[in-house]
């Protein structure tokens, strides 16, 4: 079993008034990808981080093998939601894979 850790930055022309909606919608088509990819078992999207932390937004993932990884970073599925629903809005990816 391996853990995918992912964290974004809001780019700045993201309205603060926005920032709900687009997490709430980042959510959603994250989370509905639990089922469609192979792999991938389980996923926690982080929406409210403490004020200590460096990044506005994260998404710990679980899948069964590290090859998984790379299964779920180039399934069709994954990369219309991030097209779509995360690309737009950030400008900074940090990734942790243990």
């Amino acid at each position: 079993m391996v853990h995918h850790i992912v964290m974004w930055k809001f780019r700045p022309e993201v309205e603060e008034e926005k920032k709900p909606e687009i997490k709430a919608a980042m959510k959603e088509n994250l989370s509905a990808l639990v089922g469609k990819v192979p792999g991938l078992l389980t996923m926690e999207f982080v929406d409210e981080p403490l004020a200590s932390s460096t990044h506005d937004i994260a998404l710990v993932s679980t899948l069964e093998k590290a090859e998984d990884i790379e299964v779920y970073g180039s399934h069709p599925a994954h990369v219309a939601v991030a097209d779509t629903y995360v690309r737009p809005f950030v400008m900074e990816r940090a990734c942790l894979d243990y």
